[in-house]
């Protein structure tokens, strides 16, 4: 596929448009207008990035899936969900983000939050797969009550990829059905390595 910059209603190009047709765009530009709302903002500034931050090779999961493994003496879900996430990350960031080569809508994110460089194309968003990823993979062990925090926590990590101004929304999107899917499929290998 090709990128193409558009040129939105106010005359400014965003880098990327144009890969997925005027549908996808449009739903980007609404994202972008919608969280546009709550830049600037102190506490949504500091949440989105710190999240963006933790979801950095999937720190935040590493770290949560180390306290909940200790707490519930479940050091072997610890070990497969690091090395599932390992699998996850590299097919998304060496396999599928290559089929597309999407620009990003900036390099350096939005003015005045700190975001590192990103080295991949933008589509899908790595934060947001391994993020439903991981929510989808500690659903499927903690049950469906913890699972609603698991996936609370995934979304505001996705999310913030978009607010950072470092990702499409559509690739905010686009990520979370990549991990859900491959969440889907982790889930199958983790109960045969588990049960044996």
């Amino acid at each position: 596929m090709t990128d193409e910059a558009l040129t939105c209603g106010d005359d400014i190009e965003v880098p990327g448009q144009g890969a997925f047709g005027p549908a996808v765009d449009a739903f980007d530009r609404r994202v972008d207008e919608l969280l546009d709302h709550l830049r600037g903002n102190p506490l949504a500034d500091k949440v989105f990035t710190t999240a963006s931050h933790v979801g950095e090779f999937s720190m935040i999961w590493h770290v949560l899936s180390l306290g909940r493994g200790l707490a519930k003496g479940r050091r072997d879900q610890v070990v497969l969900l690091a090395v599932l996430i390992g699998a996850e990350s590299l097919i998304v960031n060496q396999g599928v983000k290559r089929l597309f080569k999407r620009t990003r809508p900036t390099t350096d994110g939005e003015d005045g939050l700190k975001v590192r460089r990103p080295m991949t194309s933008s589509f899908p968003s790595g934060h947001s797969s391994a993020a439903a990823f991981a929510a989808t993979m500690l659903t499927a062990w903690d049950g469906k009550r913890l699972g609603l925090g698991w996936f609370t926590l995934a979304s505001t990590v996705g999310v913030s990829r978009a607010y950072v101004r470092i990702h499409h929304g559509s690739d905010v999107v686009g990520g979370f059905v990549v991990g859900g899917l491959l969440g889907l499929a982790g889930r199958r290998i983790a109960g045969r390595l588990l049960a044996s």
